[in-house]
């Protein structure tokens, strides 16, 4: 059994960040779906190391998957569901949006308008739904903090999918804060949370 760290114990609890998993769905492992990603494993394993650190020192977690009627993302199909592994416990939240950026969903952007400790973003793909929520949050002065090794883009035209997620990585940092998975799992110990500008995202 892990112990969960009361929020409360922070160094300064109103700088703690929602943890945010974006459309951990089937449409992105399940080949060969269009919308799959070929080179999914290695940020699949930091987005599940990002689940079990949250999950054991308490920080809240929320989950946000795309939903509509186009040929991907239907709810009638398999591929809306979640990855193995990625399901919602009864304490995490969960949001359905039908455009690419979290904040199209509207009771997420009211969450996130009365966070003050942010959010982190994790999930897929980098190139549509986390790129255009760093620039959303970024017009709503929102602490918007991306984990770019638990994020993996599409290729593009004669872009790679790897040199598109560098592109993604560094256009994001415009936007807010870039981390990878480890550097920002130390950041977020409970005794540093709180501290700095780069404290939980």
């Amino acid at each position: 059994m892990t112990s969960v760290v009361s929020l409360r114990s922070f160094a300064n609890s109103s700088s703690v960040p929602i943890v945010v998993f974006v459309d951990m769905q089937q449409e992105y492992v399940a080949k060969p779906r269009l919308l799959a990603i070929s080179q999914i494993d290695r940020a699949l394993d930091n987005c599940r190391r990002v689940l079990d650190h949250s999950r054991q020192i308490g920080l809240p977690v929320a989950f946000i998957r795309m939903l509509n009627e186009s040929a991907f993302f239907d709810r009638a199909t398999p591929f809306v569901r979640w990855i193995e592994g990625f399901e919602p416990t009864r304490n995490e939240m969960v949001f359905e949006r039908a455009s690419p950026s979290c904040y199209s969903s509207q009771s997420f952007t009211a969450l996130v308008n009365q966070s003050r400790g942010g959010i982190v973003l994790v999930g897929f793909a980098g190139e549509s739904a986390c790129l255009s929520t760093m620039i959303d949050g970024f017009h709503r002065n929102h602490k918007v903090a991306y984990l770019s090794d638990a994020s993996a883009s599409h290729a593009l035209h004669d872009m790679s999918a790897d040199d598109v997620q560098r592109a993604v990585s560094r256009i994001s940092a415009l936007y807010g804060d870039v981390y990878e998975t480890a550097d920002w799992i130390a950041s977020t110990l409970p005794r540093k949370l709180g501290n700095g500008r780069n404290a939980g995202g």
